[in-house]
């Protein structure tokens, strides 16, 4: 089976070389690598694996507890445990036993305890922390208590809650904390609770699993169904498995909805079912998938999507979000499809979100989250942000516990280091281990013969590029040890016991099948280069790359609590520097523009600007015209390079997790005749869809005026009044044309072309007048509208528009084009 991935443009590596780039990686990935071959027979694990007819899976999840963090994750975990993850019912009305359904079914009780016990049982299992065991322990207990005689348990209101019958979204987050208990302490009644709730669910009829988020997410029913039978082997599971798959959205031919947390969970589901029936058809289905949705809205570094929290046709800026939900799930998905394929791309695109995104999500002490993270972002405050931003209409980007704001995120972000940690370390089906995910920390479990081994690893990495290993094994025995070769890397290179190896080469990882003696140790060497990724899909805009860490301008970060508590506070983040800065690039070789320097930190949290051990020096020139909106928002790029005649300045960038304020995406520099123009935009308005219609010479171009895909600009719910729109730039500017593009959703909405209008400027003295128009003011459909005037020399245009009688209206595109002198 060959690995599917997709282009994004052109990587630019030191000594000028030019190679396609994928979005998804890190840095440059080499061309697609076929997944990893086995050395030995695939039925040699000491671990539970894919039962027939279930096809067989390379890699195995190790029980919770076989791996053991160290250093900067360990950190990030303690973190956590002092933090949100692991102190949330402090804060959370959600996790009281005594209101929550999940221990007193008659009670309410829907995704959140679930969401949370997910995560903290599992943060408890990799730290070994007591309170987190024993309170995951209590809780565990409670649920299993208000199991009854049919299968179902939990709160009652759900048996009736979609449409009569029960919304299951709920109980696949319980599977999953369920499952992870009975991995590791193996508690016979978890086996007992999930055989008796999957025998309910599959007494349900089949248009149960059309409704709710459940339909969207039903890849995480087929897992856990999986799970069972492999332990159980009982055939109905593969029978409700089918039923599952057939009756809920459809991810095989296309993507059935754009809700980013559903995209994250979903577009997996048929690779999974695809180890029942379908085979490689369905696993390139979810490859497809992937695909679809990183081309058009993933075109910004940091490995998530624009999916805040919805996909929406013509918002891709690096400016749009992530959801903290998305990123933790689309990180579990990739885990997942690591262990499923063997394709280490997944590996890859699991630790890009870990690496630069994840971190950013939280304040650095763990005690506050936020909905949505941005690739460019240098306001986070607690207001909304829906003037093209996001969608929604509430704040979503100010740090607090925001468990009722915010809801799902802090209860459901706790899955996402504990996971990585435990992923770190794989199983693999011939009896042997693989080194998954790099970082410090130890492994301990079976291999070969069925000898207990344990695998120290030291290294710190991503911030350096050398991974050691040293083995304890109270014998000689033999096995095959898999090492993740990243998609950035051209060159690794391996020591066994300090002399230089041939390992030989699977897919993307380097194999050591050898007969293994106490204290054997293995250097794996990652070496690194600074890239340059060009986002074309972005208006040219470029990131910047050494190794798996993407950097970002270092932003003065003013923190100001606005509410919460000393122990819970709430805080939004200001800029205390600059931030508006386009990338002087060497074109011959734009990795020269950087030089990478370390700081010397020692902090055990190195995503902060005073922890991070890395940072890079550049040159860049301010912008002046590029500014944050009405609502403080970084406005959208525009196309690169740009015209700047600012003096240069050395900037000093760093990775991007340890920036929360951060722009990760730059525009260029440039001069002469290649060069554009960067034109500022502001407007007035009651009702709006998006001021983002309103950026002057956007390449945006309509298919008609009733096109919903693209950004439009309204008045709604104005009618029959005279409204206006204008647009300012920081500079004079000579102007004698502009073309407009109306709204006009005839057939679907109130919004009509307009039933006249006219176009101002203002002039030196500040006052708005009409210009000299030579042509008419048009108001067709489905067209650009052009008059041209007498030229003028201003800073501001504005169209005022006669809306008509019963109707609305808006703008879809404008545009004006400077007089040529």
């Amino acid at each position: 089976m060959e690995r599917r991935t997709f282009l994004a443009g052109t990587v630019a590596v030191a000594g000028g070389a030019a190679l396609s780039g994928m979005a998804a990686l890190p840095a440059q990935a080499a061309a697609p690598r076929p997944p990893v071959r086995l050395v030995g027979p695939r039925d040699a694990a000491h671990y539970p694996q894919n039962h027939a007819p279930l096809r067989a899976a390379p890699f195995l999840r190790l029980p919770p507890g076989s791996v053991t963090p160290r250093g900067w994750l360990r950190e990030q975990l303690d973190l956590q445990l002092d933090g949100l993850g692991g102190r949330l019912p402090e804060v959370s009305d959600f996790l009281d036993p005594a209101t929550s359904g999940w221990s007193r079914p008659e009670r309410g009780g829907w995704e959140e305890l679930p969401y949370w016990l997910r995560g903290f049982g599992d943060l408890g299992y990799v730290t070994g922390d007591a309170r987190a065991l024993d309170l995951t322990g209590t809780w565990v207990d409670r649920i299993l208590a208000t199991r009854q005689p049919d299968g179902f348990f939990g709160p009652t209101a759900l048996r009736t809650a979609l449409n009569g019958g029960p919304d299951f979204w709920p109980y696949v987050p319980v599977l999953d904390a369920l499952r992870s208990r009975y991995e590791y302490n193996g508690d016979e009644r978890v086996i007992e609770t999930l055989t008796g709730w999957f025998a309910y669910l599959n007494g349900r009829g089949p248009a149960l699993f059309a409704l709710g988020w459940g339909t969207y997410r039903c890849a995480d029913v087929i897992e856990s169904a999986y799970w069972l039978y492999n332990r159980t082997k009982d055939a109905w599971l593969l029978d409700l498995v089918r039923k599952v798959h057939t009756n809920s959205a459809d991810y095989t031919t296309g993507i059935p909805n754009w809700h980013n947390v559903n995209l994250a969970q979903g577009f997996r589901e048929p690779a999974q079912y695809g180890l029942l029936d379908g085979g490689s058809a369905l696993l390139d289905a979810t490859y497809r998938n992937y695909d679809t949705v990183m081309r058009r809205y993933g075109q910004f570094p940091g490995g998530g999507f624009a999916g805040d929290e919805n996909c929406r046709a013509g918002y891709g800026d690096p400016r749009q979000g992530f959801e903290t939900c998305g990123i933790v799930e689309y990180m579990y998905s990739h885990e997942l499809l690591t262990r499923l394929t063997g394709d280490p791309v997944w590996a890859d695109r699991c630790e890009e979100l870990a690496l630069n995104m994840l971190p950013a999500s939280l304040d650095p002490m763990h005690k506050g989250i936020h909905y949505v993270t941005s690739a460019n972002s240098v306001q986070l405050d607690n207001v909304a942000k829906n003037h093209g931003q996001f969608d929604n209409r509430f704040a979503m980007q100010a740090y607090m516990p925001g468990v009722h704001n915010y809801r799902c995120c802090p209860h459901n972000y706790g899955m996402g280091w504990p996971y990585y940690a435990q992923e770190a370390w794989l199983a693999s089906a011939d009896g042997g281990l693989c080194a998954s995910l790099y970082t410090q920390s130890s492994v301990r479990a079976k291999v070969g013969d069925g000898t207990t081994v344990t695998f120290t690893e030291d290294t710190a990495y991503p911030f350096e590029e050398t991974v050691r290993f040293r083995l304890s094994t109270p014998r000689k025995v033999s096995f095959p040890l898999y090492l993740r070769v990243p998609g950035w890397c051209s060159a690794p290179a391996v020591r066994l016991n300090g002399r230089p190896v041939r390992a030989r080469t699977s897919g993307g990882y380097l194999v050591l099948d050898r007969q293994w003696h106490d204290r054997d140790t293995v250097e794996l060497r990652l070496p690194m280069r600074t890239t340059v990724r060009t986002w074309g899909d972005n208006r040219d805009a470029v990131s910047v790359d050494h190794g798996p860490l993407t950097y970002s301008l270092r932003i003065t970060e003013d923190w100001q609590r606005f509410a919460g508590t000393e122990e819970w506070p709430e805080y939004a983040v200001l800029p205390g520097s600059p931030w508006n800065y386009a990338l002087e690039i060497d074109e011959r070789s734009p990795a020269k523009s950087f030089t990478l320097e370390r700081t010397g930190a020692d902090e055990a949290n190195p995503f902060t600007h005073t922890g991070t051990p890395v940072r890079m020096r550049a040159r860049a020139r301010r912008v002046p015209a590029w500014r944050t909106d009405d609502q403080d928002v970084v406005t959208p790029l525009q196309q690169s390079p740009v015209r700047t005649e600012e003096p240069l300045e050395q900037v000093t960038l760093v990775p991007s997790a340890a920036a929360r304020l951060r722009i990760t995406a730059f525009p260029t520099a440039g001069s002469g005749p290649r060069a554009h123009e960067w034109v500022s935009c502001t407007a007035s308005f009651s009702g709006v869809d998006s001021p983002q219609a309103l950026i002057i010479n956007s390449a945006t171009r309509p298919s008609g005026s009733g096109d919903h895909s693209v950004p439009r600009f309204t008045w709604w719910d104005r009618t029959g009044t005279t409204e206006w729109v204008q647009y300012e730039t920081a500079a004079a500017r000579l102007l004698e044309e502009v073309s407009v593009y109306w709204f006009d959703d005839t057939g679907v909405g109130r919004c009509r072309v307009p039933a006249s209008w006219q176009l101002l400027h203002r002039d030196a003295a500040g006052e708005w007048r009409p210009v000299e128009a030579t042509t008419e003011y048009g108001t067709a459909k489905d067209r650009f509208n052009r008059v041209t005037f007498a030229p003028v020399t201003t800073t501001a245009l504005r169209l005022q528009v006669r809306l008509q009688g019963d109707f609305s209206g808006g703008v879809l595109a404008w545009r004006a084009t400077s007089a040529q002198r």
